[in-house]
């Protein structure tokens, strides 16, 4: 079947596995539909991608079963690797893209080999101050590498790596604190808490703010929680219970869909360091206290952490200290933000989703303007990778 034609552009955008990978490639996607792009997301089948994707409806979505790498079971791996190439095969020979970015993570794989094959301008974008293992084994193949940290530039072995920071959706520059507050059932005049463990949560979080809790209330009696907790084996309903049993105000949601109406909310934050996260607390300009997983692959977290810490825009705590480091440095921050929003100001990156646009954009009209061949119907091309 010969693929679809279409007069715009065509960018599929690979942003599966996290969050983290998935907010950042929607906030390139809403830039280049501006510039009249037909933008289609490829995720994963994970829960979270499903969730996160129920907020995006106007925007194509495919779903890949693809399995990160694990080196004790490297066939579950090669099986979803498989699988996905022949999915994507499929995708792209009707819907035949113009190039492919690609956000990290091994859903990522086979859109880039599949790309590459054909002949289709591949980009790489990775948000964490260490390159995650499917960014290094792809950059390689890519025509330009976008990093969200300077620190990152020197960790790729390829000569085309841009700085532009981790793209963020324009939102969390806008959100209000009061409206917000009240959008979510908080007093607007008293202050906020944020407790998250990331798009996935984190039982570790959880038990470490509920620990702290009784000395928050002592020092601030005024302070409301907002606190997300993840899903699975009633962690919502035990986190809920021990705010209750502490007589404290709190909502508490298992995952929400609007991230700028819940930073905007907050006053301090407490949650991991994830790469798209620190960039989204950096665009709301809200201060943190950063507990890095310590499982994190090369410890990439902790890396995160330091680059805000050193700059001022935050502070890390390690997930071992005791509750007393974690509740000291909450009230500092509750006591003390002005300097720490300023730092953050300074670590926001608001063109980086325009700036990555603007790099694919400059790849894919000329390539439209010059009539490229429609090769993608040529069973040769993909017989040797999809057999």
């Amino acid at each position: 079947m010969m693929p679809t034609s279409h007069a715009a552009p065509r960018v599929h955008i690979v942003c599966g596995g996290t969050g983290g990978h998935f907010f950042p490639g929607v906030a390139v996607a809403r830039e280049l539909q501006r510039a009249g792009v037909i933008v289609t997301l490829l995720i994963s089948e994970k829960r979270v991608d499903q969730q996160a994707a129920q907020s995006q409806g106007d925007l194509e979505i495919c779903e890949l079963p693809a399995v990160s790498w694990q080196t004790r079971a490297p066939w579950r791996f090669l099986n979803g690797l498989i699988r996905s190439l022949r999915k994507v095969r499929t995708l792209q020979l009707h819907q035949r893209p113009d190039a492919v970015l690609a956000m990290g993570g091994f859903t990522s794989v086979a859109p880039v080999l599949m790309a590459r094959a054909a002949g289709v301008p591949v980009f790489l974008h990775e948000s964490n101050a260490i390159p995650g293992r499917a960014n290094r084994w792809l950059a390689p193949l890519a025509h330009q590498v976008f990093v969200g940290f300077e620190s990152a530039r020197h960790r790729f072995l390829h000569t085309h790596v841009e700085v532009t920071g981790t793209p963020v959706r324009d939102a969390f520059f806008t959100a209000t604190c009061e409206a917000s507050r009240v959008g979510l059932g908080l007093d607007a005049g008293r202050p906020v808490l944020l407790i998250m463990g990331g798009s996935q949560g984190a039982r570790a979080i959880n038990h470490r703010a509920l620990a702290v809790l009784p000395a928050l209330l002592k020092a601030w009696p005024s302070l409301q929680f907002l606190h997300l907790c993840g899903g699975g084996d009633g962690e919502e309903a035990r986190v809920r219970a021990a705010y209750e049993a502490q007589g404290a105000t709190a909502r508490v949601h298992e995952f929400h869909a609007d991230m700028p109406l819940v930073l905007a909310a907050a006053d301090v934050a407490v949650g991991r360091a994830g790469a798209s996260s620190l960039a989204e607390l950096a665009a709301a300009r809200l201060p943190s206290v950063l507990i890095a997983l310590p499982t994190a692959a090369d410890d990439h977290q902790r890396y995160n952490a330091r680059e805000f810490e050193r700059r001022g825009a935050a502070r890390m705590v390690e997930q071992s200290a005791g509750p007393e480091e974690l509740a000291q440095a909450l009230c500092q921050l509750l006591a003390n933000r002005a300097p720490v929003r300023a730092a953050l100001a300074g670590m926001a990156a608001p063109r980086a989703a325009a700036q990555v646009a603007a790099h694919i954009l400059s790849c894919v009209r000329p390539q439209r303007s010059a009539n490229a061949p429609q090769t993608w119907n040529d069973p040769t091309l993909w017989s040797p990778i999809t057999a």
